[in-house]
């Protein structure tokens, strides 16, 4: 804490858990965000959503709702916009934001519309067959429309597996859509706000980076120093921002892309809730500029209340730091 009188919240409640798919990883993420936060000098309360109705917690004397929820209702815009309806500033972006983040088919339009480089893509159903695949040729990737941590992701290399690549993600929701597979490298860039923390290249052991390789595959690599020339990760950095503008994101987001063998910089998604686990990417990025995970926490706080209740809260990343990520980017 750096002492600003004019901030005073204290009592923070951490959503955690809830019923999507993602429930395992969210419980880590609230276990790990209630730590930085107690270490940070708050009270945090954490409150599992598939327990305690929203609306139900006593929310006087809260200052700030923090949103540790993966997929489904906390990361679709519901929560958010019930936490709205009932007065609570929360960390994130807001409704409208979080719904177009989480629909892979309407963040794709969205970044067509203001010149994001997106890669192009169908949308599926059940009974998809392969015939109708709005001129994509094989191979494709085959994901749900609106689930994270690569759930329900697999590569269909001809039309033979498309039934089974169409089985497997509609595990996770009716609507699907598919993509072309691009040989190439995938890279993460987290971001404060608008202001990027440094880039990490993910480097998995299977061609496409799984929910395992994500969480507990060990083999799977994170590299600083990728070794790009100077224009091409200036370029991954102008998109990721590009893209968190597209979509009105706020707070601490994270967005994925993929490097083609042209250097070209197509993006994936980008999370708006990204994860808090001691596997994650955003508190890696983080810490490689000097953050640690309760001034991160801290941060996000602080950006809550300044959004909702004017600029005088500033977060309590030291100037040198800030002067330290503007150089990362």
């Amino acid at each position: 804490m750096d002492g600003n009188p004019s901030f005073s919240a204290r009592r923070i409640v951490v959503l955690a858990g809830g019923d999507s798919a993602e429930r395992e990883v969210s419980l880590a993420s609230g276990k790990q965000v209630a730590i930085a936060l107690s270490l940070a000098g708050y009270q945090p309360l954490c409150v599992d959503p598939a327990n305690t109705e929203v609306g139900s917690v006593d929310w006087r004397g809260i200052d700030v709702c923090f949103i540790a929820l993966h997929g489904g209702a906390g990361e679709d815009g519901r929560i958010q916009r019930r936490l709205e309806e009932i007065g609570v500033a929360h960390t994130g972006s807001d409704p409208k934001a979080s719904r177009l983040a989480m629909g892979k088919s309407a963040a794709k339009r969205r970044f067509a519309e203001c010149g994001v480089p997106t890669l192009p893509f169908a949308e599926l159903d059940a009974m998809a067959d392969g015939r109708d695949l709005a001129g994509l040729h094989f191979p494709l990737i085959v994901k749900p429309d609106g689930e994270g941590s690569s759930l329900g992701v697999s590569i269909a290399r001809n039309p033979d597996q498309l039934p089974d690549c169409v089985r497997s993600a509609v595990q996770y929701g009716a609507k699907i859509i598919a993509e072309p597979y691009i040989r190439g490298r995938e890279f993460t860039v987290s971001m404060l706000g608008r202001q990027p923390l440094p880039m990490i290249e993910v480097i998995a052991t299977q061609p496409i980076f799984t929910y395992s390789s994500k969480y507990s595959d060990r083999q799977t690599q994170y590299r600083f120093d990728s070794r790009l020339s100077a224009h091409v990760e200036a370029e991954i950095y102008r998109i990721a921002v590009a893209a968190a503008d597209a979509l009105g994101t706020a707070g601490l987001v994270r967005v994925d892309l993929i490097l083609d063998e042209r250097d070209q910089p197509w993006v994936l998604e980008v999370n708006t809730i990204p994860g808090m686990t001691d596997h994650s990417l955003a508190p890696r990025a983080a810490k490689a500029a000097g953050i640690t995970m309760p001034q991160l926490v801290d941060w996000m706080v602080r950006d809550t209340i300044s959004r909702h209740h004017g600029p005088s809260v500033r977060g309590s990343i030291s100037k040198d730091r800030e002067l330290a990520l503007g150089a990362s980017a």
